[in-house]
C-alpha cells in the first residue's frame, strides 16, 4: 500500500540559510536510488549521528546533463518526486533540490563552497565520489574540496564503488538491464523491485471504448527508461489489495503524439474509478515491444492478446511458485 509522506526538501538557492555548521552532505543525481545510492546514504547518516547533525542529500532538477541537452539526457529510472521520497526513506533529514538554471551553472568553484556548501548548508563533513566535479566550466574537483576543506573547517570523505556479483552498481546498469527487461537482475542492483510511481490522470478515454480502460500516469519526461507492454503489479492509494495489471510504457504509435511517454495500465478484474490516486505499478515481465497498428480493430485485438498472455504468465508464476 502506497503511505503518505511528509515532503522534507528546498528548491531554492536563496532559502539555503542554516549556516550553523552541523550538516553532513552528498551531493549526487542519484537516479533511482540504487545500492550504491544507498551505501553513500548510510555514510551520511551514520556520520550526522556521530556529529549531533543533520543528514543532507543534494540534488539537482532539472539534472545539469537535462539542461545542456534535453534529447541526449539519458532517460530518468525515477521522477523527481519518488527520489526525493526515496532519499527521505533511506534516511536523509533534508533533501535539497536545487534549481539548475543559469544563476547556478555559472557559480564558480569557490562560490559554490563559499555559499553552497559552508555559507548555505553550514556543511561540517562532506561525502562524494572522487570524481565529482563542480562549479562553471566544471573547475571544481575532490583535490579542490580537500584543500577548501581544511581552510574553511569541514571535512571531505570519498565514496567506495558497490558491486553485486562482480557487476558495479549504477544508473546505467539499472538502464541497460531495463532495456534488456531483466528485472530480476535490476532487482539485485536497485535493492528492491523497478516501479513507476504516479497519480492517475484523465487520456482520452480510448482503452475504455475498445473494452479495456487504463490508469494514465504522465512520465513528464523526453525518454522512459523501458518501452513496450509488461505484466505489473499495482498498489493503489489507500486500498490495501495489490492487483494484476498489463502496462504499456511508450509514446502511443497508433493513438499517440509520438513524443512524450506515458505509462498506461490497465488492471484486471478492477472497475473502480481510480482518477487522482496515486499508484505503484512494478514491472515484473516483458510481452512485447512496442508496435504501431493500422487500425483501431487491430490495436483493441492485439491488446486482447496481451492481457490473455498477461494473465496466462501470471498463473504460470504462481504455479511454480508452488512447485
Amino acid at each position: 500500500m502506497l503511505k503518505q509522506q511528509k515532503m522534507t526538501f528546498v528548491r531554492d538557492l536563496n532559502r539555503l540559510r542554516f549556516g550553523d555548521r552541523r550538516s553532513v552532505v552528498t551531493i549526487g543525481s542519484f537516479d533511482g536510488v540504487h545500492l550504491g545510492h544507498q551505501a553513500i546514504l548510510k555514510q551520511v547518516s551514520a556520520k550526522a549521528e556521530q556529529l549531533g547533525g543533520r543528514a543532507v542529500a543534494m540534488t539537482f532538477e532539472p539534472q545539469p546533463q537535462e539542461y545542456f541537452s534535453a534529447q541526449t539526457a539519458p532517460p530518468r529510472l525515477m521522477r523527481s518526486r519518488e527520489k526525493i521520497e526515496a532519499l527521505l526513506d533511506f534516511g536523509m533529514d533534508l533533501v535539497v533540490c536545487l534549481r539548475f538554471n543559469n544563476r547556478l551553472r555559472n557559480l564558480t568553484a569557490d562560490q559554490f563552497i563559499n555559499d553552497v556548501l559552508v555559507g548555505g548548508l553550514g556543511t561540517q563533513h562532506l561525502i562524494v565520489g572522487d570524481d565529482f566535479r563542480f562549479g562553471c566550466d566544471r573547475s571544481g574537483d575532490f583535490e579542490m574540496l580537500v584543500a577548501m576543506g581544511k581552510q574553511l573547517d569541514f571535512s571531505v570523505q570519498d565514496t567506495q564503488t558497490v558491486e553485486v556479483q562482480n557487476q558495479r552498481v549504477s544508473s546505467t546498469s539499472v538502464r541497460q538491464l531495463l532495456q534488456q527487461a531483466d528485472f530480476e537482475r535490476v532487482g539485485q542492483l536497485l535493492g528492491r523491485p523497478f516501479a513507476i510511481t504516479g497519480k492517475v490522470t484523465y487520456g482520452q478515454q480510448l482503452g475504455r471504448k475498445l473494452g479495456f480502460p487504463t490508469a494514465n500516469v504522465n512520465l513528464n519526461r523526453c525518454r522512459a527508461p523501458l518501452s513496450g507492454v509488461y505484466a505489473v503489479w499495482v498498489d493503489i492509494e489507500g486500498i490495501e489489495t495489490r492487483y494484476k495489471g498489463a502496462a504499456n510504457v511508450g509514446v502511443r504509435p497508433t493513438i499517440g503524439d509520438m513524443v512524450k511517454p506515458i505509462l498506461e495500465v490497465h488492471l484486471l478484474d478492477f472497475s473502480n474509478c481510480i482518477y487522482g490516486r496515486r499508484i505503484n505499478v512494478e514491472f515484473v515481465h516483458k510481452i512485447r515491444d512496442e508496435q504501431q497498428f493500422t487500425t483501431l480493430k487491430n490495436l483493441s485485438e492485439n491488446i486482447q492478446r496481451d492481457v490473455e498472455k498477461i494473465r496466462d504468465w501470471f498463473a504460470e508464476s504462481n504455479l511454480s511458485l508452488k512447485q
